[in-house]
């Protein structure tokens, strides 16, 4: 099993827009072979020292069968579609590709 943590930080005023184009998309990514999990979170203000709190920071955990069917997901159609929706709304991403320790 392959576990994803994906960061998108969207641009100040453009949450509402974004999380708009997502929700629309993720009943098609949990209808994908392979796809076990898929949930958007945010980030909750709990006031300890150590957090580091975003509000423009939406956080997809994701949990995948496998590297191929991770691989099918980012070329699928409508993921393709989501990139060209939110090009615009979308400062920077970044991914974490995990596995379980053994």
């Amino acid at each position: 099993m392959i576990h994803v943590i994906a960061s998108i930080n969207v641009k100040t005023g453009k949450l509402s827009d974004y999380l708009a184009v997502l929700t629309s998309t993720m009943p098609l990514v949990r209808k994908e072979q392979g796809c076990i999990e898929y949930v958007p979170v945010i980030d909750v203000d709990a006031k300890l020292p150590v957090q580091v709190f975003d509000k423009n920071v939406v956080t997809i955990l994701e949990r995948w069968q496998s590297l191929e069917a991770l691989h099918a997901h980012l070329g699928s159609p409508h993921m393709l579609e989501y990139r060209e929706k939110v090009k615009d709304l979308v400062e920077r991403v970044s991914v974490k590709v995990l596995r379980e320790v053994d």
